[in-house]
């Protein structure tokens, strides 16, 4: 059963944004700060990434804690957990078969939980310019599909 009426629900769901999230501006600026200046946003590619190097055929997405059921940090909900359970996994499941179209069609895709843009932000810098360094010396790698 939801603690909250139809009403108050639906205004909670629609503040729930799906561009210029709290986590994406956070990366864009460490992106920025840092000289890495090729990227674009909100570029339509499948999936909707949140960073696109479209040079490099990088796409990047920052996945929610709660909404991708990260593994370090995911709480189960209180209430309508079958629904919301059935909801998350849909979106793993989506996450794949993105990561798998966008591999396929010569893209490398980059996850990153919510929670390592807000607490590991050297570490998540560190990999995306280890990959945009092995674009610029013509290394070729194996497309990366999992979250780090």
């Amino acid at each position: 059963m939801d603690t909250l009426n139809k009403k108050q629900r639906s205004y909670n769901m629609s503040q729930i944004k799906a561009k210029n999230t709290t986590p994406e501006i956070i990366l864009r600026k460490a992106l920025f700060k840092n000289g890495l200046r090729g990227y674009r946003i909100h570029y339509s590619l499948h999936g909707k990434p949140d960073i696109v190097f479209t040079k490099y055929k990088l796409a990047i997405f920052m996945d929610g804690c709660f909404w991708h059921k990260c593994p370090k940090c995911f709480i189960k909900p209180k209430t309508r957990t079958d629904y919301w359970l059935k909801k998350i996994e849909n979106n793993k499941q989506r996450d794949k078969l993105i990561n798998e179209r966008l591999s396929n069609e010569g893209w490398t895709v980059l996850r990153f939980w919510e929670h390592q843009i807000e607490k590991e932000m050297d570490s998540v810098l560190g990999y995306i310019q280890m990959k945009l360094k092995k674009f610029n010396a013509g290394q070729s790698y194996k497309p990366q599909k999992e979250h780090l």
